[in-house]
């Protein structure tokens, strides 16, 4: 197993603005659950602490292997999604890791 976890900030000039472009980025994504061949689980969340150096959306996945995150990358699914999203998102950190033990 293989954990992928991606946490962006987005486009906003107001934090109404950015609190919709953080809801519109989780719902697209939220949108591939079920659709992604070795996706074991998609949870996308928004920020509610409101501290200035936090992220406003994160997605945690897990996949059951390495190949199957590296198809996802290039799943047309994914990549409609990215499409559509445009650059609403403004900053982008990822980390992907094999949990200890499995």
């Amino acid at each position: 197993m293989i954990k992928h976890i991606v946490m962006w900030n987005v486009r906003g000039e107001t934090a109404q603005e950015r609190d919709e472009s953080a809801l519109f980025v989780k719902s697209r994504f939220e949108a591939l659950a079920g659709l992604i061949p070795g996706m074991r689980c998609l949870e996308v969340g928004v920020d509610v602490s409101g501290v200035d150096y936090a992220c406003h959306v994160v997605l945690y996945s897990e996949f059951e292997t390495q190949q199957a995150l590296d198809a996802y990358a290039s799943h047309p699914e994914h990549l409609r999604i990215r499409q559509e999203l445009g650059d609403i998102r403004i900053t982008r950190h990822q980390v992907d890791y094999i949990p200890q033990g499995v």
